[in-house]
C-alpha cells in the first residue's frame, strides 16, 4: 500500500484558517504533499464522507460547531506556479491569486493583473469565477484538470462549466486541482505598476489587516451591495464581536470576539433591512459550512 505523506490531524480548530477567525473544529484536517499523495488519500475516504476544500478560507464562514468530515487545505501545499509557452501559465489550486498576478506580470504577461486583490488562491478564484475592478477569473482559463473523491483526474474545458457572475457550476462531485491561463503578451513593468495601484486603492478603501472574508454579498445587477447597505446607515452596525466596517458597507469584520453566529445574524441584518426598504434581496458571495446562508 502507498504511504501517504501529507500531515494529518483531528479535531483541528478551524478558526486558524479562515479569514473571519471563527469556526469550530474539523473531524479531519489533511494537507496534501503534492496532486499525487492528494489522490491516493481521497481513494481512503469513505463514499459518504463529507468533504471541504479550503484555501484560505477567505469566503468561506464556517459553523462555530465546526465541520463533521474532512477538510483538504491546499494552500502552501499544491503551489506549482509556471510559464508554458509563450502566453500560457499553470498554476496548481493552492497558489494565492496575488502570486500569480505578480508572477504574470513579471514575464510580461497582461490581464490578470486585478487577481492581486483577491485574497484567496486558485481553486477559490476557479470555483466562483473571482474578480475585481472589471476582470474575472474566467476570461482567461484555457484548460482545468479536475479530481474526484476517487482520486480520479480529468482534463477540462470552460465548455464543460456554466460560468457566471461570482459563480461556476460543473460536474457534480469534482474539484478544481489546476489550471492553465492564456494571458496577453504586454508591458510587464506597467503591469506591476497597474497591481500596485490596485493595492492602493483597496488599501484606501477596504478595511485590509482586519478578520474579514472580503465582500460579503455579490452586487445586484446594475447597483453596488455597499451602496445600498450604507444608504439603510448600516456602518458600524453590530450584533455581538461582528461589525459592518466603517470604511467599505459591504464588508464584516471580526472586532476580535465575534463567532459565526454573530456573523450570521449581522448578515441576516443587513439583508433584511436592505429588503425591507428596497426590495432587493442581496445574494450572499460567502459560503456557509454547517448551514444555510
Amino acid at each position: 500500500m502507498v504511504e501517504l505523506r501529507g500531515e494529518l490531524r483531528e479535531h483541528e480548530p478551524l478558526a486558524r484558517h479562515t479569514s473571519w477567525r471563527v469556526g469550530g473544529p474539523a473531524r479531519r484536517f489533511y494537507r496534501p504533499a503534492d496532486a499525487d499523495d492528494l489522490a491516493v488519500f481521497l481513494t481512503r475516504l469513505d463514499p459518504d464522507e463529507p468533504l471541504l476544500w479550503l484555501g484560505l478560507g477567505s469566503n468561506l464562514l464556517v459553523d462555530d460547531a465546526g465541520f463533521p468530515g474532512t477538510v483538504i487545505q491546499t494552500q502552501s501545499r499544491l503551489t506549482r506556479l509556471e510559464r508554458r509557452e509563450a502566453t500560457l501559465i499553470h498554476a496548481e489550486c493552492g497558489v494565492s491569486c496575488a502570486k500569480l498576478a505578480r508572477f504574470a506580470a513579471r514575464h510580461d504577461l497582461v490581464g490578470c493583473e486585478f487577481l492581486a486583490g483577491i485574497p484567496g488562491t486558485m481553486g477559490g478564484a476557479l470555483a466562483m469565477n473571482a474578480g475585481a475592478w472589471g476582470g474575472d477569473t474566467w476570461t482567461w482559463v484555457v484548460a482545468v484538470r479536475t479530481i474526484d473523491r476517487h482520486g480520479r483526474v480529468r482534463g477540462r474545458g470552460p465548455t464543460d462549466f456554466k460560468v457566471g457572475y461570482r459563480e461556476v457550476v460543473g460536474p457534480p462531485g469534482e474539484w478544481f486541482l489546476d489550471a492553465k491561463l492564456g494571458l496577453a503578451p504586454g508591458d510587464g513593468r506597467a503591469g506591476l505598476a497597474r497591481i500596485r495601484a490596485l493595492l492602493d486603492r483597496r488599501a484606501e478603501t477596504q478595511p485590509i489587516g482586519l478578520p474579514s472574508c472580503g465582500s460579503v454579498f455579490r452586487n445586484p445587477p446594475g447597483d453596488h451591495a455597499a451602496r445600498l447597505i450604507e444608504a439603510q446607515g448600516l456602518k458600524g452596525q453590530r450584533v455581538g464581536g461582528a461589525q459592518v466596517s466603517e470604511k467599505h458597507a459591504n464588508f464584516i469584520i471580526n472586532t476580535g470576539t465575534a463567532s459565526a453566529a454573530d456573523i450570521q445574524r449581522l448578515i441576516d441584518l443587513v439583508r433584511n433591512r436592505v429588503e425591507q426598504t428596497t426590495g432587493v434581496r442581496l445574494v450572499p458571495e460567502v459560503k456557509r459550512i454547517g448551514g444555510e446562508v
